[in-house]
């Protein structure tokens, strides 16, 4: 990785909130864009507990913070302290990128976007296509309304939660009134809609496969050449569920994609300029291949 420029006095601060915050890759992926353009801005993460949001969110612009990401377990509770929730980031119900802009602190979400284009990387159709979405929570949201509003024929929603899994399908239902949407449970029975002839792609949104000796999120067994798996995530890059995916014969897209185009989103909303995806993807791939080390 390229060795960063110094900290100095015209140095300017990005960051990440999130609790915990020792696993992000963030700050790796955008001080080697903003190395690689020259920008003298610095990304740091900032360990920031849910009862001490609101104080934190108090200080961006006091501090002088330009830009900061929002991860778990905030990006549903920072609401009430922005100024400004965009049109995307309200539909979605869920931030991770606040932009100061005129001494305001606007809410916006490049999850979708970033998923989207991460589809598009690996020449996903979405066109007619049937979407099973393994999960219902935080991570979904963003995925689901982005998916919501292609031309996709039909979305299963397969929820451990049925409470949560439900408000996710209304809010599917919300942004897109005529799209078929169901909601089933994760016994993957025999009535599960899982017919292998129709154009689907699967995404994977919960957490396992995260961890070795996790169950995988969906049976092996049902998938078919035909499909499209994505996971959201990252580490390890390919999970069991895409190893099984790619034995399948399926096309696959791991989570480092929708890692990658949602940060670069975020980098060119903060500093107008195109993202150096080559460098951010490096960063990232770099990291990755230190395994645990830096998780």
């Amino acid at each position: 990785m390229t060795d960063l420029k110094p900290i100095t006095g015209q140095t300017k601060i990005f960051g990440i909130f999130g609790h915990p915050i020792t696993h992000t890759l963030s700050p790796l992926m955008h001080n080697a864009a903003f190395d690689a353009l020259g920008l003298p801005y610095r990304y740091v993460p900032f360990e920031v507990h849910p009862d001490r949001l609101e104080g934190a969110v108090r200080g961006i612009l006091p501090l002088g913070i330009l830009g900061v990401n929002v991860t778990l377990p905030h990006k549903e509770t920072i609401f009430p302290f922005l100024d400004e929730i965009d049109e995307e980031a309200g539909k979605i119900g869920a931030v991770n990128t606040i932009e100061v802009a005129s001494g305001r602190l606007i809410g916006r979400n490049t999850d979708g976007r970033g998923f989207l284009e991460s589809l598009q990387e690996r020449n996903v159709d979405l066109s007619g296509k049937r979407v099973i979405l393994l999960g219902a929570g935080g991570a979904a949201k963003g995925v689901a309304v982005a998916l919501a509003q292609e031309p996709i024929a039909e979305m299963v929603i397969a929820a451990r939660t049925a409470s949560r899994g439900k408000a996710l399908a209304d809010r599917v239902t919300a942004v897109a009134p005529r799209l078929k949407t169901s909601l089933v449970g994760v016994d993957f029975g025999p009535g599960f809609p899982a017919d292998s002839d129709r154009p689907t792609l699967l995404v994977n949104t919960t957490p396992l496969g995260m961890k070795q000796g996790d169950p995988s999120p969906f049976p092996p067994h049902l998938l078919d050449p035909r499909w499209s798996v994505a996971d959201l995530i990252y580490r390890p890059e390919e999970t069991p569920l895409l190893a099984a995916a790619k034995e399948a014969g399926a096309t696959v897209v791991p989570g480092l994609g929708m890692l990658l185009h949602q940060g670069a989103l975020a980098f060119e909303i903060w500093t107008k300029q195109k993202a150096p995806l080559s460098k951010m993807r490096q960063a990232l791939q770099e990291a990755l291949s230190l395994g645990p080390l830096l998780h």
